[in-house]
């Protein structure tokens, strides 16, 4: 019963640690963000690896889930007659939830465990050790331009998944179940507002740096050689998306 109860506090003092190892990385990426010198080349570097890079995924993911989203929804709401409403439902969810949930679970799979392997395998070969004996601040040069490019190009990612989860929306109900088109777009836009709109974007830039910051920590504190590499990645993954689902219930609170 002991041994239960150690392990039960160990596992507490370990998440409390992990989370004051991260807002200590977001304290000290704050403070870099605004020292010179500003390397705006790595920016953009960083910019299209997180943005351009993943507009296939979330192009992907976007529109199927529109359209799965249409046709589940049709099929729910022709049981008592409200097929009118399913353009609206598909336009809210998209907007307010699911387009920068799933595009933040997204990009952290495919950049947020590349950026905790990239940052890992520098620890454990003593390359950051390199950056702080020529007077190179680490997280100036590894951080700052991540998260930057990660909370700036989220919102971009989440518009066109906006578009597209719609538009596939749009395909299933239009094309598949024969709905009229003109009543089917006047209805994708009769009960949005400007604030579900704005409150998906503010919610893709706090998952982007939340993804990012994740991945750049978990690479910082990597120990163990390739091993412990193999583990910050699964780790940052891990912990992005659950701080990332987390998160998008206080922000739906606070936002709505």
């Amino acid at each position: 019963m002991t041994a239960i109860f150690e392990r039960i506090g160990l596992t507490f003092i370990r998440l409390f640690e992990q989370t004051g190892l991260w807002f200590e990385a977001l304290r000290s990426t704050i403070k870099w963000m605004f020292r010179r010198p500003f390397d705006g080349r790595e920016w953009l570097r960083q910019m299209v690896r997180v943005g351009v890079d993943s507009i296939p995924v979330v192009v992907l993911t976007s529109m199927f889930t529109g359209m799965v989203l249409a046709l589940q929804t049709f099929i729910g709401f022709r049981r008592v007659h409200a097929e009118q409403f399913v353009a609206s439902v598909v336009s809210l969810a998209m907007l307010r939830e699911l387009s920068p949930v799933l595009v933040g679970l997204m990009v952290t799979g495919r950049v947020g465990s590349s950026m905790a392997a990239e940052i890992g395998t520098m620890k454990v070969t003593e390359q950051i050790d390199a950056l702080k004996a020529l007077a190179t601040e680490p997280v100036q040069y590894l951080f700052v331009p991540r998260v930057i490019a990660g909370t700036v190009m989220l919102p971009f990612l989440t518009v066109i998944g906006d578009f597209l989860g719609i538009y596939g929306g749009y395909i299933v109900a239009v094309k598949l179940m024969h709905t009229n088109p003109v009543v089917y777009q006047q209805n994708t836009y009769q009960f949005l507002a400007l604030n579900d709109v704005w409150s998906g974007l503010v919610k893709a830039a706090v998952f982007g740096l939340i993804l990012t910051l994740t991945g750049c920590v978990r690479g910082y504190y990597t120990t163990g050689g390739a091993e412990g590499v193999g583990r910050a990645t699964t780790n940052a993954v891990v912990s992005a998306s659950l701080i990332i689902l987390l998160s998008d219930f206080f922000l739906t609170k606070i936002l709505f």
